[in-house]
């Protein structure tokens, strides 16, 4: 239904008017009596095989929801009902900021795939915060947190300490994001001395509270097999809890849409199907080449339970999904579960 009648619908319309549509008509629906339940009776599965516990965590099931879409924390708990184990809420930053200028989210139809340059357009700190004393215990939620866009070089530290420490006692587990190709001054934030530093920092900072956190590292699709050694060895030096493998590509390859096209449309990172290979290729990598010494999620053109399984065989400890959650609906978290079940019992 959601693919032949309702996806239609919303893809007739701009792409992100039409997000924040859909998060209020859930929003809506879900405070009419029963209403959440008979979503949950739709969508959840539950079952022990499908328990994951990772970095000191329990996940009810592997399949989370990545960063990006609930940038806010206003919908997680509505979400949860869809079937996911865990949400990632954010990016946050200290200051609430509208991002880059709009249109700035463009469909690749052919291609399953989206380009976004948003810019971390968020309402902050304290309106995340807010919304986070609302949690209703569902599921996981982690905080993916960055820098203000007019944050000098020099600070940038303290945009991700101040999110840390504001956040901490209202999320389950961090996210360092230094790798999305939409904010200015990008290069500082991929330097392995930088990494060494904020790591550091933040991990420091984790070590004043009684009940520490998991940080992780969210990296980029596009690089090297040089940069992923580096990778892992930043890994193996600052022993942060584990990677996020990957953010958008701002690689324009073998994609469906013409250049013409493409060229109108501009800077932005690419995500949905035309990244699949690409994050399995870094996933499979960090977990070959490292002994599979640390946790990773991955995340990157996951639209069906095979994209899923994939990943997972690749090396992935838990997956994520955005682009074939909007593509797909909310199938296709059930049937990603499913699978995993079928899986377990074939074992």
């Amino acid at each position: 239904m959601y693919k032949a009648l309702i996806r239609p619908i919303l893809f007739s319309f701009d792409p992100e008017r039409i997000h924040h549509f859909t998060f209020s008509f859930v929003k809506s629906i879900s405070k009419i009596p029963l209403v959440p339940n008979v979503i949950r009776s739709m969508y959840v599965v539950e079952d022990a095989s499908l328990e994951r516990e990772l970095f000191g965590l329990k996940f009810k099931n592997p399949i989370g929801l990545a960063a990006g879409f609930d940038k806010n924390a206003v919908l997680y708990n509505e979400l949860a009902n869809f079937g996911f184990g865990f949400i990632e809420i954010g990016t946050v930053t200290p200051k609430g900021q509208v991002g880059n200028p709009k249109k700035r989210l463009f469909r690749l139809k052919d291609d399953k795939g989206i380009i976004n340059r948003m810019g971390f357009n968020n309402e902050g700190l304290e309106a995340a915060i807010e919304q986070l004393k609302k949690n209703k215990g569902k599921l996981i939620v982690g905080g993916n947190i960055g820098k203000n866009t007019s944050t000098a070089p020099e600070d940038y530290t303290k945009d991700y300490l101040e999110c840390f420490n504001a956040l901490h006692p209202y999320v389950d587990y961090f996210v360092l994001n230094v790798s999305c190709p939409n904010v200015g001054s990008h290069a500082k934030l991929t330097d392995k001395d930088y990494l060494e530093e904020l790591i550091g920092a933040v991990q420091k900072a984790n070590n004043t509270f009684e009940n520490q956190k998991p940080i992780l590292l969210k990296i980029a699709p596009d690089l090297n097999e040089i940069q992923l050694d580096e990778i892992i060895e930043l890994v193996a030096n600052t022993k942060i809890d584990g990677v996020i493998a990957s953010n958008t590509s701002v690689s324009r390859d073998n994609l469906k849409m013409p250049v013409s096209e493409l060229e109108k449309i501009g800077n932005g990172g690419v995500s949905g199907q035309p990244v699949k290979e690409k994050s399995t290729r870094v996933i499979k990598y960090l977990a070959d080449k490292s002994n599979k010494a640390f946790p990773i999620i991955g995340v990157g053109g996951i639209h069906s339970a095979n994209d899923a399984l994939e990943k997972i065989e690749a090396g992935a400890d838990l997956v994520q999904v955005y682009t074939g959650f909007i593509y797909e609906g909310p199938k296709l978290i059930k049937s990603i579960n499913k699978a995993l079940i079928k899986k377990a019992s074939l074992n």
